[in-house]
């Protein structure tokens, strides 16, 4: 029963992001509205841990199963992508060095925001 609530939790906040993705007035992806959505309902306490534990441990071990249909779409439109390699392989690096770039970036203003980083620096010598 337990498991059967966690999954009518879940489809009750992908059912209402995608109502409030098409009440928007502009495109907005419905699964970034369920996740902000859960992310207020766990910051609120309307929402605890528990009650979606399981559920989404299941659906995080088997995201790969979930990314089939992406990768076909990929397959079936390879001309595409093929036209458009050089544009595709410069978005890729540069998004990668700018994703590294934030990280560390992240990493580095939570160490100094928790005083850990002038210790970590400290031990490295």
């Amino acid at each position: 029963m337990k498991l059967i609530k966690q999954i009518g939790i879940v489809f009750a906040v992908c059912w209402v992001s995608r109502i409030l993705s098409g009440l928007l007035p502009f495109a907005f992806p419905a699964s970034i509205i369920g996740m902000i959505l859960v992310l207020v309902l766990l910051l609120t306490g309307i929402l605890r841990v528990g009650h979606i534990r399981e559920k989404s441990s299941f659906l995080l071990s088997n995201m790969a199963f979930f990314l089939v249909p992406a990768g076909v779409s990929v397959i079936n439109h390879v001309e595409l992508i093929g036209r458009n390699i050089l544009a595709l392989a410069v978005i890729c690096v540069v998004s990668t060095i700018i994703t590294f770039g934030a990280t560390a970036l992240a990493v580095k203003a939570t160490l100094a925001l928790t005083g850990k980083f002038s210790g970590a620096a400290k031990d490295a010598q």
